[in-house]
């Protein structure tokens, strides 16, 4: 498809110059706003503080004529509810004098900046309230700048809000991940203060989220009902090739996709998305890119932007996106990477093992924070990542298996194992005689240990790399679970310091910290380091060692789901003021919902295609290959078709299979039904009948349609397949 360079290349405008222009950030802000209000609204945003009513005025009033400028006509509160997605209502600036409805007035005032109200009545609500409880409000999220959207009619101002419900109650994504961002600040400024460093006045998670998709023709995704209707492809043999060769992993990118990748880089540096990379990933047709580290709030708001772009834009390059977990069955399934870190206002990265005694003593401090959290929660962990999609690709194809663990590196893993009085590596031993806080440690490594594909929280250099994320997913709810569990734990050690101090004699304050940094790290690695695995999280015998270690093995959707209201994760929520008891149940309401309906979509997808388009292909085939025989039959004697007449058998015993498996399926369908009323018991016992009844009988219904598609006539065969898909662009 032919299309004309953007403006801005034809008329040579630098990404410098386009960078954030349509986006209502710090920049911007000081450029429009009073230098007061400046000042006041970055001050909100450092420290989580709320604007007055008159601050609130200045802005609204300058980011509508900001908007306005940049042709806008309609401001929408964009906000994400348990959907998946985001959702918008637009609403123009347009008023009316009063006692005139000739007279045009345009406004936007601080109370629209700060509150909307959009009709919840249809939004998921796991109970939260009635349908005719329809109220909800949207509020201003001002860590994550406004934007404005471009479309070929008009412009919209978009303002990222939280959604609750008209009682308070998250119906939201943000909100509880914004409650998370307070917790973590509370506790870490706490714990800082503690061992020293009184300067810092505000902590933050940062993400960097890497996003994998597939890109293909858009006219084999309109001739896919399962792609368009599922996201994936519910039956597909293997070809003769796919990613063996890994000849497309970093391979030079398809002219075609490049134009399309470009185009979805500049539309998003455009709306401040700091985008860095770009790659041909492992699988055929599959693709990566990700942006630098920014706090999390804004993170996680530009990937939603970004998965909204990389759908509309490739349509216009007559692809289509495909961002599943698991689009095709025979490759590497796509994740979300999710780069974890911690920085305060300072500028400092908390997880950087840094330069100095100091900063080391401090990162080791944190980094034994991050163990505990991950070992205690590791249920939290992994529910935060189930979804539909990760049934297919979690445990093999570099994606993480179900058992969270913790993977160090073994020049970190030698030293905290120093740490813990136990035998290290010798050569660190000899050379590095650590003593948390006591003796000079010495520069900690970095970047000293290969990136482990099979492990899913990986300590990358400064950083943990959380893989398991699917790809489909908002990073939201993945990012509270790590800030709520991180802040837990940093509350865990600063109690336990403050116990160690107490029991030391008086003396020298800093000395007496120090050393009880050094018994408080020591114990809770010793207590906590089952979690640690360096190794081969696909081999089987790990399966076998952490079940001794005792970690859990949530292998399906409906077991990670269900770990959400235990007591212990309630009161972890509750206590960090993170989710009520009755947001975690409804959120958990919500999610199996989800499962229940996403699995038997699919299953009676698969059935109308089996039946629809495989079997008559078949059938028609079948015949075919039954009048060859007849034909040949009547000329030459019956020796000299056995292998004809085998070959027809093998095809009419593939139809049997496929009409009674379809039956099967159809029946177990008709098992899963969801009503209103049904308690979350009921919900439940239906989500693992989708597990463990509906999803093999798929899995039985497509072993046969895949059988017949390698035999049938490619003529025949109604649907695109993976060699096409994968390798025609």
């Amino acid at each position: 498809m032919s299309r004309q360079p953007p403006e801005f290349l034809q008329e040579n405008i630098s990404l410098a110059d386009i960078y954030a222009s349509n986006c209502f950030n710090e920049k911007t802000m000081r450029e429009t706003l009073p230098k007061k209000v400046y000042d006041q609204v970055q001050h909100a945003i450092k420290f989580g503080r709320q604007l007055d009513h008159e601050i609130a005025d200045m802005v609204a009033n300058g980011m509508k004529l900001w908007a306005m400028k940049m042709g806008a006509t309609h401001y929408t509160h964009w906000f994400q509810p348990f959907t998946g997605a985001t959702a918008e209502k637009h609403d123009s600036f347009i008023s009316i004098f009063p006692h005139s409805s000739e007279k045009l007035l345009l406004e936007f005032s601080g109370v629209e900046l700060v509150k909307g109200e959009p009709d919840a009545s249809s939004f998921p609500s796991g109970g939260l309230r009635s349908t005719y409880e329809a109220r909800g409000y949207t509020v201003w999220d001002p860590t994550s700048p406004a934007f404005v959207r471009k479309t070929t009619n008009g412009v919209t101002l978009c303002i990222p809000t939280a959604f609750c419900s008209w009682n308070g109650d998250a119906l939201d994504h943000k909100t509880p991940l914004l409650r998370s961002m307070d917790a973590l600040n509370t506790e870490a400024l706490k714990l800082l203060h503690l061992i020293g460093h009184t300067d810092v006045k505000s902590v933050y998670s940062t993400l960097g989220i890497e996003q994998e998709f597939f890109l293909i023709d858009r006219s084999f995704y309109i001739a896919r009902p399962d792609l368009v209707m599922c996201g994936r492809t519910l039956l597909g043999a293997k070809p003769s090739k796919s990613q063996e060769l890994h000849d497309h992993y970093f391979a030079s990118i398809n002219a075609r996709i490049l134009s399309c990748l470009q185009d979805i880089e500049w539309e998003l540096w455009k709306l401040g998305v700091p985008l860095k990379t770009r790659h041909n990933e492992v699988a055929p047709s599959q693709y990566e890119m990700a942006p630098i580290f920014e706090r999390s709030t804004a993170a996680c708001d530009h990937n939603m932007l970004m998965m909204e772009m990389l759908r509309t834009v490739a349509t216009k390059h007559d692809l289509a996106c495909l961002l599943h977990e698991k689009p095709f069955n025979c490759v590497n399934g796509s994740g979300k990477h999710n780069n974890y870190s911690l920085s305060t206002d300072k500028g400092d990265n908390l997880l950087d093992p840094g330069k100095t005694a100091e900063v080391s003593a401090r990162f080791m401090l944190f980094l034994t924070a991050v163990i505990r959290a991950v070992d205690i929660h590791a249920d939290l962990l992994r529910y935060s990542v189930a979804n539909p999609g990760q049934e297919h690709r979690l445990g093999a194809n570099e994606a993480p298996p179900a058992i969270i663990s913790v993977y160090l590196g073994a020049e970190l893993d030698g030293i905290c194992r120093q740490l813990m009085s136990e035998e290290g590596s010798p050569s660190l031993a000899a050379s590095r005689g650590i003593q948390l806080g006591v003796s000079v440690l010495p520069r900690l490594p970095r970047d000293t240990s290969g990136r482990n594909r099979t492990s899913p929280f990986a300590f990358t250099g400064n950083k943990f790399e959380f893989r398991a994320v699917g790809s489909s997913q908002a990073s939201a709810l993945p990012a509270t679970v790590l800030n709520t569990i991180v802040a837990e734990s940093l509350r865990f050690m600063r109690t336990e310091i403050e116990a160690e101090m107490a029991k030391q004699p008086a003396g020298d304050e800093k000395s007496s910290c120090q050393e009880a940094m050094q018994i408080v790290v020591q114990r809770t690695l010793q207590k906590h380091y089952r979690v640690v695995f360096n190794g081969n999280g696909y081999d089987d015998v790990w399966v076998q060692e952490a079940k001794q270690r005792g970690l859990l093995n949530l292998r399906t959707t409906p077991e990670a789901l269900q770990v959400a209201t235990t007591a212990k994760n309630i009161a972890l929520l509750e206590n960090m003021k993170v989710m009520s008891a009755s947001e975690i149940k409804a959120h958990q309401h919500i999610l199996l919902e989800n499962y229940i309906k996403s699995i038997a979509i699919e299953a009676k997808c698969l059935h109308d295609l089996a039946i629809t388009q495989v079997l008559p292909a078949s059938l028609k085939f079948q015949q075919q290959v039954a009048k060859s025989v007849k034909t040949v039959l009547s000329v030459l004697d019956k020796d000299s078709v056995v292998a004809q007449k085998e070959h027809l058998q093998e095809v009419a015993a593939l139809i049997n299979g496929l009409i009674l498996s379809a039956d099967k399926l159809k029946e177990e369908v008709g098992k899963v039904v969801l009503k209103e009323t049904e308690t979350i018991d009921e919900i439940m016992s239906l989500a693992n009948a989708c597990s463990k009844c509906l999803i093999p009988a798929m899995a039985t219904l497509r072993s046969n349609c895949d059988a017949l598609e390698n035999l049938v006539d490619n003529e025949i065969w109604p649907l695109p397949k993976y060699s096409e898909m994968f390798f025609l662009r």
